[in-house]
């Protein structure tokens, strides 16, 4: 594999998005991107964006959930959890704003010439 080939091959898994689809309390179905997987005081909690029909997000709402996958079977399908305490709630989120806030920084120190 020759260097373009290598950047183009990374430039599509960068514009891939992941996603999951969700099945909600009332029945229906979301389908979120996963924005990112965040370790909080050792455990593992899921960002996730959800999105309309058209495959945007048009609200700005981000989901958290709690999230475990099985190390012995790497093909399991993660579970999600609710986050149903306030303060583990809001480290999570703590947690994403620096998340976010690294991001941007990333990309302003990429895009320098």
């Amino acid at each position: 594999m020759n260097q373009n080939e290598k950047a183009n091959t990374k430039e599509e898994l960068d514009k891939e998005e992941m996603t999951v689809e969700l099945e909600l309390d009332d029945g229906s179905k979301v389908t979120c991107a996963v924005v990112t997987i965040l370790t909080v005081a050792g455990k593992d909690y899921i960002a996730l964006l959800p999105l309309n029909g058209n495959g945007e997000n048009t609200e700005g709402e981000v989901w958290f959930y709690r999230y475990s996958e099985n190390p012995k079977d790497p093909n399991e399908e993660p579970v999600l959890g609710y986050i149903e305490d306030d303060e583990e709630y809001e480290a999570v989120a703590d947690a994403f704003d620096e998340f976010l806030d690294s991001a941007e920084f990333d990309e302003l120190v990429d895009d320098e010439p």
